[in-house]
């Protein structure tokens, strides 16, 4: 061979090396467009009726956002009348107001007290008890004194303006959740999650008794999700956010002395002339006489999941049908009521709350091409149009945990009871459960399958096309550990099988499918963060389908807690995320033959899809940003920085990611 030959040779063979080792990145630049907020919608939770601005009664609510806000409604005509910032707050389970007109906010996640007045508007007093981030509920005291009820310590405090912040304590070493408060002749009540307990204390002294559990109620599972204390009684309603029975306990008999079954929730209105108070009831306005124990129909309806009042009393209004005092009150997506106990008139009327941006919990192609985005909390459900960017439509729905397409259909996994939902895009939306106006006649799309809420589970996150099945897997409910494996025969419109705790005491946070075998990624968390773990890392697992049964086991990320995504690449590698570490698994030899380290997290937050366009993995690595990886090298890339849970690969080949609200479309330019 000559020399320039081999010089030829040599330098083609460093050519080729350097072409065979480079990272995904370097053969193409990404282009990452910002395509807006999907998700956008009024979400009302802790709400009271009381002086507003200038005096006038107002239905005051808090709307989730970011920031959230408090909003003073006007009953009479739906305006604002007031809107305030309430910063760093994302949103309030917790509002009331005092004697001496104050209106007191607690928050979610800073575990903020706010405190409005007319004269001074809204003040942050900052966090109550340094050691919690959750205020569930605030309750009037006397004067200007309000007290509250928190996690994670499960504390009762009270704040004075005249002498601040006094720290009751932890109500019981058996619960996280002060979930409810209410106060009523120098005594606060408190209810928690389950087992649900009720306690009263002495607010001068803070001497705490437990109320006895009602005849005939087993407390397990069961939350004292809502405690009212109203004209001598206090109203209690047992269970979670679905209608639930409420029980009502005589202060001064001091004994249990009435039962109202499917109460909605989630307070009762002051009382009447006649010591009645009104309340939803099996999705009707009703009045109910402690005294009597009777219950009287209004005619007004009240439809879908969530009917729960968000503050609920009375104003006087001044209409022609609206003599004397009416019971009014707002509903979770900005819709207030009004009934008139003399005329029985009775309306709804759709208030001016302005809207507020959803984070994206999940994110999918459909079977039409379209990609659909699923909101936290607030849920909703939005279809964006891929050639365009721009949102094509939009739907109130529940929280969403899970998407994947399926046989020309969108399967939805959604919060709470780990529900599964069919959507047809061919067909008109019609829920039955969250349209405010179902279509009479229809059928429900998307269609309700199964649940789990038997089996105490709440999400259903990792949802896979399994052949001609639906594989579903879940996470467990508070104090609950162990998720479900569900495979869903949508021929035969029948569970193929389900069972729980296929792997012990871990939920099923991610599934895979190939060649007639689920592959399951564990996390050893509950659904809910308070449910401390019995396993010390997540697994990884293999189930047949055909034989439902379990084939095998393995820990592919030592002290890992979860491993949330799991992707085939175009060799039948399967590949997943844990923390900081991607890994590939050989399935026929059941061990991992690929590591690479991003960083040292052990976030049980993570993304990763194989895109079969350009042959490179993507992901979403502990909430930190995105990143390529080339599954042939290991080369990796981070492509941008910022707070990324969510993300999905387009047929087209564009990866989507999420910030937040707002949604990301991520292309490679070819350089030249």
């Amino acid at each position: 061979m000559t020399l320039i030959k081999r010089l030829l040779a040599g330098g083609l063979v460093a050519a080729l090396a350097a072409l065979g080792s480079a990272a995904p990145a370097a053969a193409s630049a990404p282009h990452v467009e910002d395509l807006g907020v999907p998700l956008e919608d009024v979400l009302l939770i802790g709400g009271t009726v009381a002086p507003g601005p200038g005096g006038r009664t107002v239905l005051w609510g808090a709307s989730s956002g970011s920031p959230a806000h408090l909003n003073a409604v006007d009953p009479v005509t739906g305006e604002e009348v007031g809107r305030y910032d309430l910063p760093t707050a994302g949103g309030s389970w917790a509002v009331d107001a005092t004697p001496d007109g104050s209106v007191y906010v607690g928050t979610y996640g800073d575990g903020h007290l706010f405190r409005w007045t007319d004269q001074g508007g809204v003040q942050d007093l900052g966090r109550p008890l340094a050691s919690e981030n959750f205020i569930w509920s605030v309750a009037a005291g006397e004067g200007a004194t309000v007290y509250g009820g928190t996690y994670p310590g499960g504390r009762l405090f009270a704040y004075d303006p005249a002498t601040g912040v006094r720290d009751y304590g932890r109500l019981s070493p058996d619960h996280s959740y002060v979930r409810s408060v209410s106060y009523a002749g120098g005594k606060i009540y408190a209810g928690t999650e389950g087992p649900a307990a009720v306690f009263e204390i002495d607010a001068a002294s803070g001497a705490v008794k437990q109320l006895p559990t009602p005849d005939g109620l087993d407390p397990e599972g069961k939350w004292a999700y809502d405690v009212n204390a109203e004209g001598g009684f206090v109203y209690v309603r047992y269970g979670g956010a679905s209608p639930g029975p409420m029980y009502v306990w005589d202060i001064a008999a001091g004994s249990w002395t009435g039962t109202i079954d499917t109460a909605h929730g989630l307070d009762v209105s002051p009382p009447d002339d006649e010591g009645g108070v009104y309340l939803v009831k099996s999705g009707e306005l009703v009045r109910y006489d402690p005294r009597t124990k009777a219950v009287t129909p209004t005619g007004m309806p009240f439809t879908g999941r969530v009917a729960n009042t968000r503050g609920i009393g009375w104003a006087e209004l001044g209409l022609p049908d609206y003599p004397g005092k009416s019971v009014v009150g707002l509903l979770w997506r900005g819709l207030m009521f009004r009934y008139n106990p003399q005329t029985k008139a009775k309306s709804f009327v759709q208030t001016a709350v302005k809207g507020e941006p959803i984070d994206v919990t999940t994110l999918a192609e459909g079977p039409d091409g379209r990609m659909y985005a699923g909101g936290f909390l607030n849920g909703g459900f939005a279809a964006l149009d891929p050639k365009t960017g721009e949102r094509e439509e939009f739907h109130t729905f529940s929280q969403s945990e899970g998407m994947t397409a399926h046989d020309g259909k969108l399967y939805i996994g959604a919060y709470p009871e780990a529900r599964v939902y069919a959507y047809d895009p061919e067909l008109p939306w019609n829920s039955t459960e969250y349209s405010p106006s179902p279509e009479p006649g229809h059928e429900p799309n998307p269609a309700r399958l199964f649940d789990f809420a038997a089996e105490k589970q709440i999400r259903p996150r990792a949802l896979v096309s399994a052949g001609r099945y639906l594989a579903a897997g879940t996470m467990p409910d508070l104090g609950e550990l162990g998720g479900v494996l569900a495979v869903w025969d949508p021929e035969t419109g029948a569970l193929k099988h389900a069972e729980r705790n296929v792997v012990k005491d871990q939920s099923i946070v991610s599934l895979a499918y190939r060649r007639g075998v689920l592959y399951g990624g564990t996390s050893i968390y509950s659904g809910q963060s308070a449910t401390s773990p019995t396993q010390p890392e997540a697994k990884l697992f293999a189930w047949s389908v055909k034989e439902n049964r379990l084939l095998w086991e393995i820990v592919p990320a030592p002290g890992k807690p979860a491993i949330p995504a799991l992707t085939f690449d175009d060799r039948g590698r399967l590949w997943g995320i844990a923390g900081g570490e991607v890994f590939a698994v050989n399935t026929a030899a059941r061990k991992v033959t690929t590591r690479v380290t991003l960083s040292d997290s052990t976030s049980s937050s993570g993304q990763l899809v194989y895109n079969r366009h350009d042959h490179t993995l993507y992901g979403a690595h502990a909430g930190q940003g995105v990143f390529s990886l080339d599954p042939r090298t290991g080369r990796h890339a981070e492509l941008r920085q910022g707070p990324v849970h969510h993300l999905a690969v387009h047929g087209s080949g564009d990866v989507y990611f999420a910030e937040g609200p707002r949604l990301f479309r991520l292309t490679r330019q070819q350089t030249r």
